[in-house]
């Protein structure tokens, strides 16, 4: 299976969506990038694909609206879909408060035990 990479241009698109706060963090995953809040990721950049971690509801009105699996082909990552190439910077702003408002409820995520 081979990762799509993001250009220069992708990633600083996702940048400039992820919210800015102080919880939001924003980290490199298997050359592309991912945004976080208490260790869950909620939303990612594979290729120039963004993708949305959203509640069961929100993911059909997200479907419906055009948006799709996201991660690799055949193999989409549970609970995330893109975010529809033809969005507003409303509906944009709109998916990914919702993404980050759901993820943020969620139990913060463990460390893993390091290996001895």
């Amino acid at each position: 299976m081979e990762i799509p990479k993001p250009t220069e241009t992708d990633k600083e698109r996702f940048r400039e969506l992820v919210p800015q706060r102080d919880d939001v963090e924003v980290k490199p995953m298997f050359g592309n990038l991912g945004a976080f809040v208490n260790g869950n990721m909620f939303m990612g950049l594979f290729g120039s694909q963004i993708g949305v971690k959203l509640a069961p509801a929100d993911q059909e009105r997200l479907r419906e609206a055009g948006g799709g699996p996201y991660g690799p082909e055949g193999r989409p990552m549970g609970g995330y879909l893109t975010l529809p190439a033809a969005a507003t910077a409303q509906q944009l702003d709109e998916w990914i408060s919702s993404a980050l408002a759901y993820v943020a409820d969620l139990p913060p995520k463990q460390p893993k035990a390091r290996r001895k």
